[in-house]
């Protein structure tokens, strides 16, 4: 971990790559494309059992909630790690939503119910979600319900995994957060691109919750470190598309040598490999800046999302393309990649947004 003043640290720990090849197995037993792509196709994206075996099982849920509140005492640096191996297999479980945004969102508040909420967070048999629509930036504007009587009014659209939450945060006018059941509203889904992070709007009629703290600070934390982390599981889906993109190209053969061989696709390849490699410098950059609470850490967070999310689109898009007809095929996995890609570069922001974000931080105007 770092502290304000030193170089940040972009390295892998021991314990952080242990953790890695923990998930990536874990991932590999019970997370094979052909049953993300079959969850697609079904009523439930949401994976029950893989939430159960990465939180109950390993307790990564709790990374980011301290000991006190049952949770590992963990940093960002951990998660990053998590979300990484994630992005490379499509998870379809609502660990940014759940253990980053809302366990974010809750750290920022205080108080019994607060901390209650957060050790039922922290050991996965709750599912949070933030209500705030996936596309909103850390310091953009959101919509929020109205108080009257103590009871909550309003409707809220493209809140990630809230067909898949027990328990909702929800942000009012009169600027607090709410801990509203899920049960109690309506939740309706939305067409959505990425399957496997189905989006819903939220119907709010007269519903009562309990008051967390000021839904300003609460909401632009969890905002921030779900796009810090976000850049994460964008390097963890392009250096799967690079990776599988390469071994196919190796395989593949024309006119009697292997499609690789090609200069033209070694150009793009090679330009593709540095791209990934400086994604991981800024979401490792990013990580490690949250996790040390630096002074940095808008810049680093800016700075990462602006580079990762076109890079990850890039990367799916060259998969889907070098892999020639079977890469247009809804059998082969790279097309959950892609449409993770698509929706990520507006999560939290678009590359645009926090380009402007970063330009404001650093003092530099527009021409």
């Amino acid at each position: 971990m770092t502290t304000q003043g030193t170089q940040p640290d972009l390295l892998y720990s021991e314990e952080e790559e242990a953790l890695r090849a923990a998930v990536r197995d874990l991932l590999a037993d019970h997370c094979d494309a052909g049953r993300v792509i079959a969850r697609t196709e079904s009523d439930t994206p949401y994976d029950p059992a893989l939430w159960k075996a990465l939180s109950d099982g390993m307790g990564l849920a709790g990374l980011l909630v301290p000991e006190a509140q049952g949770g590992q005492g963990a940093t960002h640096r951990e998660v990053a790690v998590v979300l990484e191996e994630l992005g490379r297999a499509v998870a379809p479980v609502p660990y940014l939503t759940s253990a980053v945004v809302a366990t974010e969102a809750l750290l920022a508040c205080t108080g019994e119910d607060a901390d209650a909420l957060l050790t039922e967070l922290a050991s996965g048999r709750t599912v949070g979600a933030l209500a705030v629509a996936l596309a909103a930036a850390p310091d953009g504007a959101h919509r929020t319900v109205r108080d009257e009587g103590g009871l909550l009014y309003g409707e809220l659209t493209g809140i990630a995994d809230a067909t898949a939450a027990h328990v909702l945060l929800v942000p009012a006018a009169d600027g607090g957060l709410y801990a509203v059941d899920a049960s109690a509203v309506t939740v309706t889904p939305q067409v959505s691109l990425d399957l496997t992070r189905p989006l819903a709007t939220v119907t709010l009629d007269g519903v009562r919750g309990r008051r967390l703290g000021d839904a300003g600070p609460a909401v632009r934390r969890g905002l921030r470190a779900g796009a810090g982390l976000l850049a994460s599981e964008q390097l963890g889906l392009a250096d799967w598309c690079l990776t599988e993109t390469v071994r196919h190209l190796k395989e593949r053969k024309q006119f009697n040598r292997p499609v690789g061989g090609f200069q033209a696709l070694k150009h793009r390849l090679a330009q593709l490999w540095l791209e990934v490699v400086n994604t991981r410098a800024a979401a490792r950059n990013a990580a490690d800046a949250l996790a040390a609470g630096s002074a940095d850490t808008d810049v680093a967070v800016a700075v990462a999302q602006a580079y990762a999310a076109p890079v990850a689109v890039h990367a799916a898009e060259e998969a889907l393309q070098l892999h020639g007809g079977i890469g247009m095929t809804w059998e082969h996995p790279v097309h959950l990649y892609l449409k993770r890609a698509k929706a990520d570069s507006i999560a939290y922001g678009t590359a645009g947004a926090h380009r402007e974000a970063l330009a404001r931080l650093v003092d530099l105007q527009a021409p």
